[in-house]
């Protein structure tokens, strides 16, 4: 890749994105405190947490604008960020339904699980039809530390792509409980998987560069402590992001490595809620996710991130080694 293409769809997208977000973020966290889309926290929970009550949610709107301005511009030039894109708007728009019935029309569960797996479902379906018929990208996994060898795994093919978008979402949702915790995160993968396009010449970098731009500039308004919280309209969309962008390098299965945090978050969640139910009442853990025992154990939230984001980032080098 020449230095002229290395500046106008790597750095460009990146400061894009960035800009966007940075100039976004001071316009609309006045307005949805305004609108008093506020954050409500358990009382049973963290008490830390109780001061964040109060603090505007939804504000993964202002990143989704940074990626998707960056996304259309470099979209004919680069067709296949369509469907990345299409996951991630269409991931966050059921986030962002599910945050308007909790925050605007105060419906303490927002959308039911059930409405909420249709749309998971039918977003999931969208991306499967237009990844298998309408692009060139096989539904072979790329196999960690293998040499390059690629998984035909069959008929199976289908049903485990839904089985990492929908679970690479909720992994994702788990994920955002503190304050700049799944931003942090998600930016380290989004930055991995820039490494590896660029290198594979996929074709989809100037949408991984955007996230990455986008994510750093809205960071400046996430991290501890937040002005405001992306709710589920970031973290949706992003899972929708993470298991695309994996599925369009025919990689979901170094997902185990560079997104150990989503899965160790998910995993917390049903081994807690299970051994609850099989003992009557006892825990594994002190809360799930698990970022929450962390903290419950005397980390500071700041650490919980911190420490989340090095093992994120030490992954990620060992994935690279794995290709």
């Amino acid at each position: 890749m020449s230095e002229a293409n290395v500046i106008n769809t790597i750095a460009v997208p990146v400061l894009i994105a960035f800009a966007v977000s940075a100039m976004l973020g001071p316009v609309l966290i006045p307005f949805l405190r305004s609108l008093k889309l506020s954050q409500t926290e358990r009382r049973e929970g963290v008490q830390a947490h109780l001061k964040k009550a109060g603090t505007p949610t939804m504000g993964g709107v202002i990143f989704l604008v940074g990626i998707t301005v960056t996304s259309l511009i470099y979209l004919k030039d680069f067709p296949k960020i369509l469907p990345i894109l299409f996951a991630t708007l269409g991931f966050g728009i059921i986030g962002f339904l599910d945050d308007y019935l909790k925050v605007v029309l105060r419906r303490s569960d927002g959308l039911l699980p059930w409405q909420k797996m249709i749309g998971e479902l039918l977003v999931t379906g969208i991306f499967a039809y237009y990844l298998v018929y309408e692009t060139d990208v096989s539904l072979t996994l790329l196999v960690p530390f293998s040499g390059g060898y690629y998984w035909d795994i069959g008929m199976w093919a289908v049903p485990l792509l839904f089985a990492c978008m929908i679970g690479t979402v909720n992994g994702v949702n788990f994920t955002d409980g503190l304050d700049g915790l799944s931003s942090s995160v998600t930016v380290l993968v989004a930055t991995f998987f820039t490494v590896v396009a660029v290198g594979l010449e996929a074709g989809i970098h100037p949408v991984t560069c955007a996230v990455v731009g986008g994510l750093l500039g809205f960071l400046l308004f996430n991290v501890y402590p937040a002005s405001v919280f992306m709710g589920d309209t970031g973290s949706l969309a992003l899972g929708g992001f993470v298991a695309a962008t994996a599925y369009m390098l025919q990689m979901p299965l170094f997902l185990l490595i560079v997104g150990f945090i989503y899965l160790a978050e998910v995993l917390s969640v049903i081994l807690q809620v299970g051994y609850f139910k099989l003992t009557h009442g006892r825990r594994i853990f002190k809360m799930a996710p698990i970022h929450h025992h962390f903290e419950l154990c005397g980390w500071s939230e700041t650490r919980v991130v911190a420490v989340f984001s090095i093992v994120t980032a030490l992954l990620c080098l060992v994935a690279l080694m794995g290709i």
